[in-house]
């Protein structure tokens, strides 16, 4: 499998300490409970990141420098969490935003892992700011623990991070008793129908350093069918876009990820769905770190 440099077509790649964002390829798929296909996800962005314009509307998010690591290897779900947090060491210590690219959702854990690392160390904590169908809350999925159910739970229990939780639909009552057991701030898809986008998504008391996590699912599934789970009720573009804005004012941004893209053979635009949304999320970050005084 061919796996292209991030937006190549616009701009050269840089070494990795000068780049401004290390993109990490991680194509992990061990745990999909519906449709497959995550493997071929982090491929998928990168072939239609070709395509993007390198002005994204507001600014030109990539031209500080990007670095395109090699693909993470996964043979095992803990060995690509293994991969995944020495690649992100490697972009902290290059004072780089590090971009993750899944495969299915059970990557985020190895990017929180080395970022939780780092924010003991630093005293510099973060909070997670998640878009996605799902709450991801289960303790274990079919018996796994390391299941892409159970990435968020893994977070808030083993890690002890704030999370937030973004157009949710589809989740079962324990993981709603989670939800409260461990205070997590929720929007879900009926709830932001019903009364609109909040202006301020995030409560007073939210770290003022924050992780997003954009499982492609969040999406509406007319707008992004190429998902192990499309769910009807989800996100459009705009909406996503602004509440992604909001979430990122007066806050900086210390990493993020697009997850769960399945592509499908002949359908060329949930691809380039996801390529812009990785782009429009290294925008929303790195105008927000610009100005974050924190």
């Amino acid at each position: 499998m061919r796996y292209h440099d991030f937006l190549a077509s616009e701009y050269a790649p840089v070494p990795p300490d000068a780049a401004a964002f290390h993109v990490i390829p991680a194509p992990l798929e061990q745990s999909t409970s519906y449709g497959g296909g995550t493997a071929q996800g982090p491929a998928a962005i990168l072939e239609a990141s070709q395509q993007l314009e390198a002005w994204d509307g507001i600014s030109a998010p990539c031209e500080g420098g990007v670095y395109t690591a090699p693909p993470v290897p996964c043979p095992t779900s803990e060995e690509a969490l293994s991969g995944i947090e020495r690649a992100v060491d490697a972009a902290l210590a290059c004072k780089a935003l590090p971009v993750l690219l899944g495969g299915e959702h059970t990557v985020t854990l190895g990017a929180l892992r080395a970022l939780a690392r780092e924010a003991r160390r630093s005293g510099k904590p973060f909070g997670i700011v998640q878009f996605d169908a799902h709450a991801d809350l289960r303790p274990a999925y079919e018996g796994n623990p390391l299941s892409h159910a159970s990435v968020m739970y893994r977070a808030v229990a083993d890690l002890d991070l704030p999370l937030a939780q973004f157009a949710m639909r589809d989740y079962c009552r324990e993981e709603a008793e989670i939800r409260q057991r461990f205070q997590v701030t929720a929007y879900d898809a009926a709830a932001l129908y019903a009364d609109g986008l909040p202006e301020r998504p995030l409560p007073s008391d939210f770290p003022s350093r924050i992780y997003i996590t954009f499982d492609v699912d969040g999406l509406d599934a007319s707008l992004m069918p190429a998902t192990g789970t499309p769910s009807p009720g989800g996100l459009f573009w705009h909406d996503a876009l602004r509440l992604i804005e909001r979430c990122c004012r007066g806050r900086r941004v210390v990493g993020m990820d697009v997850v769960e893209l399945a592509p499908l053979p002949g359908l060329h635009h949930a691809d380039f769905t996801a390529a812009k949304l990785v782009h429009a999320l290294m925008g929303f970050a790195r105008r927000a770190n610009a100005v974050a005084k924190i």
